[in-house]
């Protein structure tokens, strides 16, 4: 007579409340699967605040260009002409005054790009696609306000007025021209240049949104032992 065959003491119930001792232990269990992905937040402001921040940043940068064009007028070179009553000539044929007037241009938006943009960057360091426009385009505007307000603030445009009225053989300046109108660009790509190059090494980073199935995870449990008896 043999004896019944009995579940161990210790063997877990299964889904009717009874031990099953013949049942092969799950492969799997102990095994998680891997979390969803979170859904993605948004961070940052709305599209209403980026855009104010990017016409901040635009008008601010333009009105930058007032002092520009004082820099420019008090620095770039002069062309000295004269005059004998008939005629109104170039004091120096050869003189190269012309040319360091564009390249005074050129380097000072060169100059204000390298510092316009730290600031803008200081001031957002988020960055995004309409500050940078905003920068560039702001700084476009700018080099053009520094144009025409160093023009207005420089020597008469009248020549021949001008010549008038400080009388003959006596040298006066020629008013103050921008002949290679390239340099206007100096300023809006350096400041993009740098924006972008500050954004790159400093800005904040994304994160990661597999970051949570690369975490170190504990021990599993050793599924072969849940129906050891003792």
């Amino acid at each position: 007579m043999t004896a019944p065959l009995t579940p161990p003491p210790h063997q877990p119930p299964d889904d009717n409340g009874h031990g099953n001792p013949w049942q092969a232990p799950d492969p799997m269990a102990g095994h998680l699967p891997p979390p969803a992905p979170s859904p993605a937040r948004e961070d940052g402001p709305g599209l209403k605040a980026e855009l104010r921040e990017a016409v901040v940043v635009f008008v601010g940068v333009a009105l930058v260009g007032l002092l520009l064009g004082v820099l420019w007028l008090w620095l770039a070179p002069r062309v000295p002409l004269v005059s004998d009553s008939s005629a109104v000539y170039l004091k120096d044929s050869e003189g190269e005054q012309a040319i360091g007037i564009d390249g005074t241009f050129a380097l000072l938006g060169l100059a204000f790009g390298a510092v316009t943009a730290p600031l803008v960057f200081l001031w957002r360091r988020r960055g995004g696609i309409g500050i940078v426009v905003a920068l560039a385009l702001g700084a476009l505007l700018g080099g053009v306000i520094a144009w025409r307000f160093g023009i207005w603030l420089g020597p008469a445009r009248d020549v021949a007025a001008h010549a008038k009225e400080v009388g003959k053989g006596v040298v006066f300046d020629a008013p103050l021209e921008l002949k290679a109108k390239g340099a206007l660009l100096a300023w809006p790509l350096a400041a993009t240049v740098v924006h972008l190059a500050l954004t790159g090494l400093f800005g904040p980073r994304d994160p990661d949104p597999y970051a949570e199935y690369y975490a170190p995870r504990g021990p599993e449990p050793d599924p072969g032992a849940q129906g050891s008896p003792m």
